[in-house]
């Protein structure tokens, strides 16, 4: 009885596993099916661009991230300064801001017609052509705007780093002879390493997988170039091997980061781990460090979002109708159904692997849920292609059968965006509850099973209920990552069916910036929501770790 359940448990993982990876693999096989023509062509135009700019976008919002995130990170660890509490949550607002909607605003503000440029023409009696300003439409301008909303990655881990370290290492360090900035060149950042390297692989990848921020800049990129092939050229299968590219970027960045980290290990053993107290300073160099952490919060969150409620104050009337709507029912009701699929495959994957550790369960989850470290454009293109193929094959039978056509049934409906988000997103959903499901001892389970309850019993009335905070904590992070995601919903979505995100994203390549304040100002407000959760929950793991 036990090896029957065993083995139901390690289908019921293997399969939809092995369903979630296709996508994946369907964009690594298009290689080998290489259109030289095509990819001569792209070799002697664009696909010099393409590399480059993607690398140079990943590697400067990697370098800004880390700068802002491990900056702020130190002084919020270490010193006493007034603001300094408020500060700590307030420097992960940035998160839910998307990239996209950070890049409309400013361009909003600092374009030509823009009220900053504006109000200097007016002041100074300036024409076109007598003054320099920074083109904000540029390689640089999307630097900025990412690493801006991209940081808190690296600051969240940075900071726990920072605050696991031991007071001993100061003393030690003060005993040697060693200044405050000797003491972070020298011990406090090379131990933080490990997670300052893993939050800014986080923001490369992200940095990676934007196309709502360059696409309106006009930067070409990788994801750019991939929308351009598949609409413009109409070549499925280039466009295929473009994001097997930009997969294979995405994944050495991942190996990179991995092989950077191979040999450190540090350990804090003991009372040693007891975190050093921040020091207090005088009273201009506590303005001084307010001022330096409040600047990623203005420019990455407080400024945007001033200008969004702004925007949508002066015209709410044009854009909150009847359509408004039905796009807040759409982006909500696809958002909540892809919340709930990805969680209920993370409870089945995490359980199944809690069941069976061999080799045969634990492999397919794993590849599973590489998909959060490929860019949503890939996804699309990795789930278009077989849904594709297998409407266009029951359309064949159905007509030689039956007489019939039977259209799309799977890529062109909801069921193919569902599919993308579940591969997209499960990593999110997943570590949730695995990290849940490991502060359940083993003991729990072997007492329920001697009391008669099976495999599935012992999940419904023991885990779930144990797991209620991270189910929530999944489910509301999967929820605002649909809310936001738009290259997937771009190439994926129903004809006539809209959502805030693409919304946004029309009106503002129409230029209509300021009617795009509202679906926009209703993303950001529903992202703050996981986001303060995602800092109580730092803040107690912290207090609980000390």
């Amino acid at each position: 009885m036990k090896q029957g359940w065993r083995d139901i448990w390690r289908w019921s993982v293997l399969l939809p596993a092995m369903v979630l990876a296709l996508p994946v693999l369907v964009i690594f096989a298009s290689v080998f099916n290489l259109q030289t023509d095509v990819w001569q062509h792209l070799r002697q135009t664009v696909l010099a661009d393409y590399v480059i700019n993607s690398l140079l976008l990943a590697g400067g919002t990697g370098a800004g991230a880390l700068l802002l995130g491990t900056g702020s990170a130190w002084i919020i660890t270490q010193y006493q300064f007034v603001g300094r509490r408020i500060l700590e949550w307030l420097l992960l607002l940035p998160l839910a801001m998307p990239a996209y909607i950070i890049a409309y605003t400013y361009t909003g503000m600092l374009d030509f017609a823009g009220p900053l440029q504006t109000a200097l023409r007016a002041q100074f009696d300036w024409r076109y052509g007598d003054y320099w300003f920074p083109q904000i439409r540029s390689l640089t301008g999307a630097i900025i705007m990412l690493a801006l909303v991209l940081y808190p990655y690296v600051y969240m881990l940075a900071r726990s780093a920072f605050r696991e370290q031991s007071a001993s290492f100061a003393e030690a360090s003060r005993t040697l002879g060693l200044t405050p900035r000797q003491h972070f060149w020298r011990v406090a950042l090379p131990l933080a390493r490990p997670a300052i390297l893993t939050g800014t692989a986080l923001a490369m990848m992200e940095a990676f997988a934007d196309y709502g921020t360059v696409q309106y800049f006009g930067v070409t990129t990788f994801t750019t170039g991939i929308f351009r092939t598949w609409f413009g050229m109409g070549n499925q299968l280039a466009a295929a091997q473009l994001a097997a590219m930009l997969t294979g970027f995405v994944l050495l960045l991942l190996l990179l980061e991995r092989w950077s980290r191979r040999k450190i290990r540090y350990y804090h053993q003991g009372q040693r781990t007891q975190a050093a107290s921040g020091r207090t300073v005088a009273p201009a160099r506590q303005l001084l460090l307010l001022l330096l952490c409040m600047l990623p919060v203005l420019f990455g969150f407080i400024i945007p979002a001033l200008q969004l409620v702004s925007w949508a104050l002066t015209n709410y009337q044009v854009t909150l109708n009847r359509q408004f709507g039905q796009l807040v029912w759409n982006s909500f009701s696809l958002a909540a159904m892809a919340a709930v699929i990805s969680v209920l495959l993370a409870l089945l994957f995490a359980y199944g692997k809690r069941l069976r550790r061999d080799l045969l369960v634990q492999a397919p989850v794993r590849v599973a849920a590489l998909g959060y470290a490929v860019p949503g454009t890939v996804i699309a293109i990795g789930v278009m292609l077989p849904l594709a193929w297998l409407d266009g094959r029951i359309d064949l039978l159905a007509e030689q059968w039956f007489g019939v056509r039977t259209g799309l049934i799977f890529s062109g409906t909801l069921f193919a965006l569902l599919l993308a988000y579940s591969v997209r997103f499960l990593a999110v959903s997943l570590h949730s509850v695995e990290a849940g499901l490991e502060r359940i001892k083993p003991g729990m389970d072997n007492a329920a099973r001697s009391l008669g309850y099976t495999p599935l019993k012992v999940l419904q009335k023991v885990h779930v209920p144990l797991l209620r905070a991270s189910v929530l904590t999944a489910l509301l992070l999967v929820f605002v990552d649909v809310l936001k995601e738009l290259p997937a919903t771009l190439i994926l979505r129903p004809f006539n069916f809209n959502t805030l995100a693409v919304r946004t994203y029309e009106l503002a390549s129409d230029e209509r910036l300021a009617d795009a304040a509202l679906p926009a100002l209703a993303i950001v407000l529903v992202s703050l929501l996981p986001v303060i959760l995602l800092a109580r929950s730092v803040d107690s793991s912290m207090k609980g770790s000390h």
